[in-house]
């Protein structure tokens, strides 16, 4: 487990891909869950870059951190209005940044289309 009061220390996320493969990811604080999953090479499209201009960075959040990512934004979740396979839980990646209260942050990829 990290120590929460240094900075620089890695976090876990843990990913579900779209195959049900779990990968678990070390990243720095402050990085966003889209920046991280494509990172690790996992299949994101992301095609805005993170500029909240698209739904290609869904990701489902683990129930029990979905209190913890905060609440979306209005202009998220008209992105997400236009995504697929959408859930009560359902985030952009990119609006997600990684932090010590989100270490262990466990996020399922949606299918591929």
């Amino acid at each position: 487990m990290p120590n929460a009061n240094t900075p620089d220390s890695m976090l876990k996320l843990q990913v579900v891909d779209g195959d049900g493969v779990e990968h678990d990811i070390a990243c720095k604080p402050d990085t966003t869950v889209m920046e991280t999953v494509r990172g690790a090479g996992l299949p994101m499209e992301a095609i805005c870059g993170g500029s909240l201009a698209c739904a290609t960075c869904h990701v489902i959040v683990a129930e029990e951190y979905f209190a913890l990512v905060g609440q979306s934004s209005e202009d998220e979740e008209d992105m997400l209005d236009q995504g697929f396979d959408i859930t009560r839980t359902s985030r952009l990646g990119c609006q997600i940044k990684m932090a010590p209260n989100l270490d262990g942050l466990r996020i399922r990829l949606p299918p591929r289309r």
